[in-house]
């Protein structure tokens, strides 16, 4: 599989998220050897849970299944820049690459904001690969908005 073959798990569960009435961020998780350990959709609204971000919802789930706290070699697609909460859960994590579609002007923690992975108390830095089927989550972004306008 592909950069953008695994974007577009991320953007079915962005889609599923949009289905459910949620922001449509959705996010795969991957172990070293190319696995999906996790996939998930952004469910904050459903858990009631500001924390529920696609994301986290992931890195959660895996660490679960490993009974570790650490994901080290693990690689994660999201289709949105994620936040600064979420950019320091990765590094917690110690995930090895992140992989992102549509940057995230007004809330994002990586290129954008706060620059998570730029702070020189971030632990660890992931490598990082943007743009990845940018378009195409963008515009589920802006179709979900301006359903909502």
């Amino acid at each position: 599989m592909t950069f953008t073959s695994h974007m577009q798990i991320a953007l079915d569960e962005a889609r599923a998220a949009a289905a459910r009435g949620e922001v449509p961020v959705g996010a795969v998780l991957l172990d070293p050897a190319g696995r999906i350990v996790a996939r998930d959709g952004n469910r904050t609204r459903e858990l009631s849970d500001p924390t529920a971000h696609a994301e986290v919802l992931v890195i959660r789930a895996a660490c679960a299944a490993r009974h570790s706290e650490r994901l080290t070699g693990h690689v994660l697609y999201v289709t949105l820049e994620p936040c600064p909460a979420c950019a320091a859960v990765i590094s917690a994590a110690r995930i090895a690459r992140l992989c992102y579609g549509a940057a995230d002007p007004k809330s994002g923690g990586i290129a954008q904001g706060p620059r998570i992975f730029s702070h020189p108390q971030c632990h660890h830095v992931p490598d990082v690969y943007d743009g990845i089927a940018a378009r195409e989550a963008e515009t589920l972004l802006r179709d979900f908005f301006a359903a909502r306008r």
